[in-house]
């Protein structure tokens, strides 16, 4: 996964191993970084938009004009903010869920349940077709 502000967190936070190592050494520093969503944030902004981590600024995201989809090369950073942001509400507000990388580096988020959801590619359909819509997303990982 390429995610463009790694190199300067791993930097800051002297850690020359895979971001495996970094979520090893400090999670909580590695789920801030996960939470940043730049670009996210600036087009959520733009919209009047407050991203204050709570499933109702998921529902506020779903509302947004998707303006992203005219930009080939804008989309797949929103899409890939949106599914980071979606795992940071999750993180954050359903009891036990946490962040979980996988082998090949994907960040998903892992439920008290067991269950995994892969949220960067829940994020990437949300950018691209609009479905499924982020707030339901979450829905459903807050019920298990």
């Amino acid at each position: 996964m390429n995610i463009p502000f790694l190199d300067n967190w791993l930097k800051r936070h002297d850690v020359a191993s895979p971001l495996v190592s970094a979520f090893d050494r400090d999670p909580q520093g590695a789920a801030d970084l996960l939470a940043e969503c730049e670009l996210l944030r600036a087009r959520a902004q733009e919209a009047g938009v407050e991203l204050d981590d709570t499933p109702r600024s998921l529902a506020a995201l779903d509302q947004l004009p998707p303006r992203w989809r005219d930009d080939p090369e804008e989309l797949p950073w929103v899409g890939n903010d949106a599914g980071l942001y979606l795992g940071t509400v999750l993180v954050r507000t359903v009891p036990g869920a946490g962040w979980r990388l996988r082998p090949d580096g994907q960040p998903v988020v892992l439920l008290a349940s067991g269950r995994e959801i892969n949220v960067v590619e829940a994020g990437l359909d949300w950018a691209t077709t609009g479905t499924p819509q982020l707030a339901q997303v979450y829905a459903e990982a807050a019920e298990f």
